[in-house]
């Protein structure tokens, strides 16, 4: 068992295994779209017929709302948009939603390498709402929707018509409505980032990488190059939590994922999160959790 490496569903094995008509969503179930596809959500949306337990995208994935609502849990956080407001879920970051949302808008889904240009530079490095600790909800004014909307109904449209054969298309299209949220983005942030802020964004970032063989607030503490005390004050400051509390959800988080997407052994996920007494995580996991391993791994099972 490679204990680093957590599971990620392709776009069309995440589909045939949640939707029990995937064939409704059959311009998805190809293998450009693990790579790039957009899709009206009131197409998507009301296929879904149970809870989707905690996922890992494995690609950025935009969400924009023209009428309705929807909520998303992201990370260890809860969130719901309106109409005009745009949620991201970046690579790499876990999810889960429950059916019944009514809305209509798109669901965007890209992989950064959608993004590399002709020259082979990445586009996507000035936009920090695609970095882990960047605020996920972006509200737009009617104006900038406007123009979202404009440019997600031509990606919609480029896409069902030719997929990615005018990749460069795409690519127009897509770093436009990157733009746009940015600027939104950007306007909305509070300016200039205070020190306790920037040191819990560098924080969050480390956990969400170091999770496999980090725990210790210490340990984070010297990779920011300040104390334990001085990094408690800050997270607890801007968060509400402390680094420590940070840290165990974020094992449960993982967990969760495993649980679901895995058959591995309590004892075996333990590991894979970096915890080597498999006692002591099913007491971590519960203390969070509500449920044991098994008991939250039984319940995905009778859903």
């Amino acid at each position: 068992m490679n204990s680093t490496a957590i599971p990620t569903y392709s776009t069309e094995g995440y589909l045939r295994k949640f939707l029990p008509e995937p064939a409704g969503l059959q311009q998805l179930l190809v293998a450009e779209a693990a790579q790039f596809f957009i899709v009206p959500v009131e197409q998507m949306y009301p296929l879904f017929r149970q809870a989707l337990p905690p996922a890992r995208a494995t690609g950025h994935t935009c969400l924009y709302l023209t009428t309705g609502t929807a909520r998303m849990n992201i990370g260890t956080e809860s969130y719901t948009i309106g109409p005009h407001e745009a949620l991201l879920v970046r690579a790499g970051q876990v999810y889960s939603f429950q059916p019944g949302d009514v809305n209509t808008g798109f669901l965007c889904h890209f992989r950064d390498d959608v993004l590399l240009g002709s020259t082979g530079n990445n586009e996507a490095a000035p936009f920090d709402f695609l970095r882990f600790w960047g605020q996920p909800v972006i509200q737009l004014d009617a104006e900038t929707g406007q123009f979202a909307e404009q440019l997600l109904r031509r990606l919609l449209a480029e896409y069902g018509t030719h997929q990615l054969r005018y990749l460069d298309l795409v690519r127009a299209y897509l770093l436009a409505l990157l733009h746009e949220l940015n600027r939104a983005y950007v306007a909305s942030a509070p300016a200039p980032l205070t020190t306790a802020v920037a040191l819990t964004n560098r924080f969050k970032q480390l956990v969400a990488t170091s999770l496999a063989t980090t725990h210790r607030v210490s340990d984070y503490a010297d990779q920011l190059h300040i104390t334990p005390n001085h990094l408690s004050k800050c997270v607890r400051s801007v968060t509400g939590k402390s680094p420590a509390r940070w840290i165990e959800e974020s094992i449960v988080l993982e967990a969760k994922v495993l649980l679901f997407q895995s058959k591995w052994s309590v004892g075996d996920i333990a590991l894979a999160v970096g915890v080597a007494d498999a006692s002591y995580f099913s007491r971590l996991f519960k203390k969070h959790a509500g449920v044991t391993p098994l008991g939250f791994r039984k319940g995905i099972e009778l859903s």
